[in-house]
Parts: structure tokens; C-alpha cells; sequence
């Protein structure tokens, strides 16, 4: 039996765009063994260290992101999926989620002009520039609605969408000390909190740690959060004078 050298199949692996799936979902999968084998910490979220996995591999290998995009776009498009499938654990919900409509629309109302009031204020003490703020002021929504948002305001979509998942993971890493910390157990609560401040790395979280019930308010905060943001954020970056 022919055996194929390695350096050989490596040139072909490098030039095929299957490749950086492969190393994509190779690298979750190692980031999730890990995180488990520490107990399952969210300071060691899974996704954060599948993504430095993948920046360590691209570094190494000399492969171009771009590159790497053609291959890995597919798990990009689930993105938007993903997201509606939410709509799944709300329906199961609808009753409860009827009762509090008003009181959550406010919820997230407050939530979106406090984290990006915030946001675009430490940033300009600091002497941030405009495209800067631009692509900051979108961070606490999910991925595929804040680059949308921060290429239509003048933002950089991909530094917006690291800026997201590093807010996810802070807000998952925070949340459950806050909420021992304030004495919270309602897991509706905790989950709509998760959705609101850390979107999905927050709504994955409520679902694995929290519950059914937890994931579905979750899912209804990001869900909201973002279609709010759409709608406020232009007017919020305006009276900073953006």
C-alpha cells in the first residue's frame, strides 16, 4: 500500500479550502476537553479558546484569514440559523413571556443606553477615535447584528465581531459571582440578564448551566436587544456626536 508523505498531503490540505473547517471544529472540540477538564469554567469558555487555537494554527501554518474564511464561511452562515432557532424555547414560554412583555422591552431599553452610554464614554475619556467608538458601541449584541450595525454607522465589522465575543465572555465569566453576589435565583431572571449582557456566549451558558427556562428568556434578550439596538444606536452615537 502507497503510503502519501506528510509534507505532501499537507501541501494539499493547505490549498484546499475544507481544511480550515476541519481545524475549526477540531479546534472546539479540543477548547470543550479543556474547558471540561478544568470543570467547566467561564473564564475558560470554550469558544474564547478555540479562537486563540485558531489564531496560534493561522500563525503558524502563514495562512492568510482570508484563506481561511473560504473554507470556515459555512459555520459563519449557521450563525444567522442559530439565532432564529431560538424562537423554538420562546414559544414554549410564550405565557410567561406575555405577562412580563412590558416590563422586559423596558429591561432591555435601559440595558442597551446604559452599555453603550457607558461604552462610548470610557472610551472617549481614553481618547478612542471615531471608527473606534463606531465599532465599540455595537459590542452587546450577537455577532451577525453588531457587524451589520457597525458597517452601517462606519465601524470595522470584524473588530466588532472580536469586541462582541469578548464581551460574551466576560459576561459569562461575571454573571454567576453577580448573581450569588445580589442573591438572584429566579432563572428567568439570571437567563434574560445572560442574554442581555453577554447575547449568545450568554444564552449558551444560560441553556448548559441554568436551564430550559433560562436559555429561553436568554434567547428573548438577545433577540430583542439587537433589534432594539438596530433602531437606537444610530440615535444614541448621534447625541455623542458621532
Amino acid at each position: 500500500m502507497n503510503v502519501v508523505p506528510l509534507d505532501q498531503l499537507w501541501v494539499y490540505l493547505s490549498g484546499h479550502p475544507l481544511l480550515s473547517l476541519l481545524v475549526t471544529l477540531l479546534a472546539f472540540l479540543v477548547a470543550v476537553r479543556i474547558n471540561r477538564a478544568l470543570g467547566g469554567t467561564p473564564l475558560v469558555h470554550p469558544v474564547t479558546l478555540a479562537i486563540a487555537l485558531l489564531i496560534g494554527f493561522l500563525l503558524l501554518a502563514d495562512i492568510e484569514y482570508a484563506t481561511y474564511f473560504e473554507g470556515a464561511q459555512f459555520i459563519h452562515f449557521l450563525l444567522g440559523p442559530a439565532t432564529v432557532a431560538l424562537a423554538i424555547p420562546l414559544y414554549d414560554h410564550r405565557e410567561r413571556i406575555r405577562r412580563l412583555l412590558w416590563p422586559l422591552l423596558l429591561a432591555c431599553g435601559v440595558g442597551i443606553v446604559t452599555a453603550v452610554g457607558s461604552t462610548l464614554g470610557l472610551a472617549m475619556l481614553m481618547g478612542a477615535q471615531p471608527e473606534t467608538l463606531l465599532t465599540l458601541a455595537p459590542r452587546s449584541v450577537t455577532s451577525p447584528i453588531a457587524m451589520g450595525i457597525a458597517e452601517q454607522i462606519g465601524g470595522i465589522p470584524s473588530l466588532a465581531a472580536g469586541l462582541v465575543l469578548l464581551t460574551g465572555s466576560i459576561g459569562c465569566a461575571l454573571g454567576p459571582g453577580i448573581f450569588r453576589l445580589l442573591g438572584i435565583r429566579d432563572p428567568a431572571v439570571q437567563g434574560f440578564t445572560l442574554g442581555l449582557a453577554a447575547h449568545g456566549f450568554g444564552t449558551a451558558h444560560a441553556f448548559a448551566r441554568i436551564g430550559a427556562v433560562a436559555g429561553a428568556f436568554s434567547g428573548l434578550a438577545m433577540g430583542v436587544t439587537g433589534l432594539l439596538t438596530a433602531f437606537l444606536l444610530p440615535l444614541i452615537v448621534t447625541l455623542f456626536g458621532l
